[in-house]
């Protein structure tokens, strides 16, 4: 039953500035009571009322639990006094509040707000000072009245905080004639959540702005499927059931949103005769377009001496004691030769002894060489194999959430066309998992004349954001690609590496069990198969490939079902980090998160500051960013400042809030598309049935090039033989490789 309390703000404990949670002391008629809520903009010293209900805190005791509120106007002089003593209104301590409500007693707040020029009368406040005074008096109650306002509608107070912020008295006039346009300013609101907005306030179901905004938000979403584009068909397909329009009352807006420069529409010939229009959303056509240009112009062609290229390699083969077979000569001396280079091949191909081989070639040049991946795990390997620094692409970029200039503030990074990377060669692993974005950020940061290889397995599931970089630099034909299809002697000895060939050609995989580090344990009940993941994780493989349960990975293909990701996590948390008294616990969602719990970041999220700590917990770095795939361990659970904290690899500590938890989830069991780019001493992949699209023969590959040690698949047989029969893979609506040979044809002529 919701109670309510009436009284005055003594003293705030605690703010959350970031999302106005706020421990404070309030002082009633009967009691001094502590109350915790969401409070934006409250300060003390001001009058409330509160809505909400008693709880006992195992802790701090009593409190109130505030779900709404609202700020009562000082109704005596007593009252306003203690506002203005407050600090509530800057400027003005206890002396100078005394004097002003001794002077003007009740009517002290009205004449702030109609008469400022009389505060003049009291000693200390000059014609200019009053004039603050009544500014920040009638800003804040503007922003009380629209919090207010807001609340009818169902808007929490933080998310009214934001839209405040973002148009100030404008706000009114943005919800009356346009809500959706809070999906595209204001951060934390997407279409639906403006569509619930603009549904209260009566904005009718065929409304042009909802058309619109429902066009563009359902682009912005196959962006998320990996999409750059989507055919006309399917895009008005797709927004008739969102939107419950008739496909043909939309085609119009589409072309209005193309006069507007927010859609772009093109044509593209599929087949032989049919001719199809496509439509991206603007700045994804730019991003792609943009992207073919700057990959064109890095593309110099080098004259160099054949003979004594090879001279140089014989000599570099002797002093590093290696052999190079012929595909990896050719890709020093094409690497050599070409502003840019793609060198992909599957595992134990020798990738990593041919990227050692042209660092070494350039070091020898004298030349200034880069490295760097898309995940820090993968940097980190890249580093060891190489011996060489190896960064995250985003730290390569020195992403930054510092003011680009005194005007501009935000996430951006600070290597670009105006500041580019300083390098004479740029070289960049697990290329698979570069999505368009930020291979743009990239490119906009390498000047021609830097030479950038590209090294990376095509055969690997595509990047989780949108595009299909690697495949479509190699499908276009324009640059100069080396294949690794040798596997190389020590290699051939891994079962892991053997399969994983046999798996992405077809070949059929003996599953007889007699390998050191492929197993294959049948079992055909879900329940059955999750006791022989505990007892692997648990008992068995960590001692066989010398590793802790947490390193070694549960990966599934899917989310859902029972053997699906949520599931999974649920059932090893309870064995893995079982309950603990000395372990505090944050309940989320339909789970909860414990201290020690191995977790997952699962989106990107520029804006994240991150400290590295050292001995004793003292900060030596820091930056901003934390990205989709980043794994860490929960380190400690706040329950009064509602903060969760992780370390990341790399000794990364991240406060979240508890409001930013959905961007974590439990990693016990993740899915293989989360997968990419990492390394595991050890991975366990149980299969029984799913979706055909989705159980293919390139999810099975990856999965099993993920391992180091040891490969254990526990299920159904069929399941293996149907996945890697199936090639089947879902398409990406894409067209860098077309934007690539339509430049290559112009400079042709």
């Amino acid at each position: 039953m919701e109670e309510t309390i009436e009284g005055y703000v003594d003293h705030i404990i605690f703010r959350n500035q970031d999302n106005g949670y706020t421990v404070m002391v309030v002082v009633t008629e009967d009691e001094e009571l502590t109350c915790v809520g969401s409070f934006q903009y409250m300060n003390e010293g001001e009058t409330i009322k509160a809505f909400g209900h008693y709880t006992e805190h195992p802790s701090y005791g009593r409190q109130f639990v505030m779900s709404s509120y609202e700020v009562i106007v000082p109704q005596d002089s007593q009252a306003m006094e203690r506002y203005l003593a407050s600090g509530a209104v800057k400027g003005i301590g206890a002396a100078l509040a005394a004097r002003i409500v001794r002077r003007f007693k009740e009517d002290t707040l009205r004449i702030m707000e109609e008469e400022p020029e009389r505060l003049a009368e009291v000693k200390g406040i000059s014609l200019r000072k009053a004039q603050e005074i009544s500014d920040q008096i009638v800003e804040k109650s503007d922003m009380r009245k629209a919090m207010m306002f807001l609340q009818q509608y169902g808007i929490s107070l933080a998310l009214g905080g934001k839209i405040y912020k973002q148009y100030g008295p404008q706000m009114y006039h943005v919800l009356k004639e346009n809500p959706y346009q809070m999906a595209e300013d204001v951060e934390g609101i997407g279409f639906k959540i403006a569509d619930e907005i603009a549904g209260r306030i009566g904005i009718l179901p065929d409304s042009d702005y909802r058309i619109r905004s429902g066009l563009l938000y359902i682009l912005t979403q196959a962006s998320a499927e990996g999409h750059v584009y989507l055919p006309k068909k399917l895009l008005l397909r797709r927004a008739s059931a969102l939107l419950c329009v008739e496909e043909s009352y939309m085609e119009k807006h589409i072309m209005d949103l193309a006069i507007e420069r927010k859609v772009v529409i093109k044509e593209i010939m599929p087949g032989e005769e049919e001719q199809e229009q496509i439509v991206y959303a603007s700045q994804f056509y730019q991003v792609e377009l943009h992207v073919a240009q700057m990959l064109k112009e890095l593309d110099l062609k080098e004259e160099i001496n054949q003979d004594k290229l090879k001279l140089q390699l014989d000599e570099l083969e002797s002093a590093e004691e290696i052999t190079l077979d012929e595909k990896q000569r050719q890709a020093v001396m094409q690497a050599a030769s070409n502003g840019l280079l793609v060198v992909t091949g599957g595992p134990g191909t020798g990738k990593t002894t041919t990227i050692n081989a042209i660092i070494r070639y350039f070091e020898q040049q004298n030349e200034e060489i880069l490295l760097a991946a898309p995940t820090g795990r993968a940097a980190k390997r890249m580093a060891e194999t190489t011996g060489y620094e190896a960064k995250t692409i985003h730290r390569l970029l020195e992403l930054s959430g510092m003011p680009e200039n005194q005007t501009k503030k935000g996430i951006h990074f600070e290597r670009n066309a105006q500041n580019p990377l300083e390098a004479d060669v740029i070289i960049i692993d697990e290329m698979s998992m570069v999505d368009i974005f930020l291979m743009h950020a990239l490119l906009s940061a390498i000047m021609p004349g830097t030479r950038l290889i590209l090294v990376g397995d095509v055969n690997q599931l595509p990047s989780v954001g949108a595009g299909s970089v690697l495949k479509d630099i190699i499908l276009s034909g324009q640059f100069a690609v080396v294949e690794l299809t040798k596997i190389f002697r020590q290699a051939s000895q891994s079962d892991i590496v053997v399969n994983a060939h046999k798996i992405n050609k077809g070949i059929p995989v003996t599953l007889d069990n007699k390998s050191m580090d492929f197993f294959f344990l049948k079992r055909y009940d879900a329940n059955v198969i999750i006791r022989v993941l505990i007892a692997l994780i648990q008992n068995k493989l960590p001692k066989f490939v010398n590793a802790t349960p947490y390193e070694i990975q549960v990966l599934t293909p899917m989310r859902k079902g029972l053997l699906g990701v949520e599931r999974l996590n649920m059932v090893l948390q309870q064995y893995l980090n079982p309950p603990d008294n000395q372990k505090r616990e944050k309940e989320h969602r339909q789970g909860l998160f414990r201290e020690g719990d191995k977790v997952m970041q699962i989106k990107n999220n520029y804006q994240t500051e991150w400290e590295i700590r050292g001995i004793g917990g003292i900060r030596i770095e820091k930056g901003v960013g934390v990205f989709n795939g980043d794994t860490g361990i929960i380190r400690e659970i706040n329950l009064f400042a509602e903060t969760l904290t992780v370390e990341f690899e790399e000794r990364r500590f991240v406060e979240y809030p508890f409001r930013q938890l959905d961007e974590l989830e439990l990693a016990y069991a993740i899915t293989i598309h989360k997968s990419q780019g990492s390394e595991y001493p050890a991975v366990v992949i149980p299969l029984l049935n799913g979706p055909k699209m989705l159980m293919n023969r390139n999810l099975l590959y990856t999965a099993v090039t993920r391992a180091r040690k040891c490969v254990t698949l526990v299920g159904d047989e069929k399941i293996f033989w149907e996945m890697e029969e199936n090639q089947m893979e879902q398409s990406r609506y894409t067209t860098l490789d077309l934007r690539l040979k339509e430049i290559g044809l112009q400079q042709e002529f």
